[in-house]
């Protein structure tokens, strides 16, 4: 039995959301909604929301990640909402990865030794 985990790696799936651009957002609306607390003395509010569908009958799921926040200002207050969608492949214990588990490695090394022999 394999000793690799079998949950997501929370790190990892936000690397893989949108290319790392939806890691990029949470932190601009983190930073953007802490700022307006500071300066204003109000709540501000930072909303995360992931929604799964599977893809036709396979091992895969539609990740639509959306991303809310409302920032506080001194005359009220400036929000904005952001969805967009990754596919993600789910192994073992629902694990979440951008590639599939069984993903074989290209090993090329063999490749590369066949053409400098052709060159030789």
């Amino acid at each position: 039995m394999s000793n690799e985990a079998t949950t997501t790696d929370v790190n990892a799936l936000l690397d893989d959301l949108d290319a790392g651009v939806f890691r990029e957002k949470i932190a601009r609306a983190i930073s953007d909604a802490a700022a307006g607390v500071v300066q204003t003395g109000k709540a501000g509010k930072v909303t995360i929301t992931l929604d799964l569908k599977q893809i036709a009958d396979s091992s895969q799921v539609d990740c639509a990640h959306k991303l809310a926040y409302v920032v506080p200002t001194s005359k009220g207050k400036r929000s904005e909402e952001n969805t967009t969608k990754t596919p993600l492949y789910v192994g073992r214990g629902g694990k979440l990865t951008l590639f599939p588990e069984n993903q074989g490695k290209f090993d090329f090394s063999e490749q590369q030794q066949a053409k400098q022999h052709e060159g030789a």
